[in-house]
């Protein structure tokens, strides 16, 4: 189940967030128990005497995957750029998941906002993994800003909805056959996971289902065999869906009584 992104391979299609869990121990705990390749951090302002980031940069320093810096909560293209150069300093990686939020009620990107902050860190050697809608036009324009990576929402971050317009997120994949996608927010359960994988994309992103589980080990382990099976399911070929019953048992040479 190897993806590449930017020239990257990872070994797992699950990246995790780290924000929300209730103790450092139980985000290792999850960390560990999901196999996860990628975990995403969000910039933090540190005490300049007490430098309170630091323990936390030294835990996922070892967990020992690819960190994933994000701009999250950023509302203009001048603070997401800012953000992101801040980023590259603090945690030493070119990669940065790219956000702009237009909508406070349901996070929604500010696509055009997002383009043109996607064109400016690209333009500056920014590896973009962009935040987006699953309009397709958008993800031509992102791709042309230089962004080799596209990732559409499932639903409204932190909703657990799932995925909100599969018909959308399928006609994505089959628009961009060669283009590594990502289903970012929006991911509850299990299944959900499991479904955008069936769907042919490379990898799922998720934070809340996992640090909010009453488990979130055992939840990250759910996780962890949803994009597995998924992922076989997809490669497996499955059969079309049919409106009409067919019978699974073939009826040549049954005996008819009269």
């Amino acid at each position: 189940m190897e993806r590449s992104f930017y020239g990257t391979t990872l070994a797992s299609p699950l990246m995790l967030g780290t924000a929300g869990y209730p103790s450092p121990a139980t985000l290792t705990a999850a960390f560990q128990a999901s196999g996860a390749s990628v975990a995403t951090v969000s910039l933090r302002r540190e005490s300049g005497a007490a430098r309170e980031g630091q323990d936390f940069w030294a835990m996922i320093q070892a967990l020992d995957v690819k960190v994933l810096p994000n701009t999250a909560g950023c509302h203009t293209v001048k603070e997401a750029v800012t953000t992101a150069h801040m980023a590259r300093e603090v945690f030493g990686t070119p990669w940065i998941k790219l956000e702009v939020i237009g909508d406070d009620d349901t996070l929604q990107p500010n696509v055009f906002d997002l383009v043109e902050a996607a064109r400016v860190l690209s333009a500056d050697g920014f590896q973009v993994f962009p935040y987006t809608t699953d309009d397709l036009v958008v993800a031509d324009r992102l791709l042309e800003a230089g962004c080799e990576v596209l990732m559409p929402w499932g639903a409204p971050i932190g909703s657990g909805r799932g995925l909100n317009n599969p018909f959308a997120l399928r006609a994505m994949r089959a628009h961009f056959p060669d283009v590594p996608l990502v289903v970012d927010a929006g991911i509850g359960l299990p299944s959900h996971a499991a479904a955008a994988m069936e769907l042919g994309y490379d990898a799922v992103l998720l934070n809340t289902a996992v640090s909010k589980a009453g488990d979130p080990a055992m939840m990250a382990r759910a996780f962890a065999d949803a994009v597995r099976a998924g992922a076989a399911a997809h490669a497996a070929d499955p059969m079309e869906p049919r409106d009409m019953a067919a019978p699974s048992t073939p009826v040549l040479g049954k005996a008819f009584l009269s």
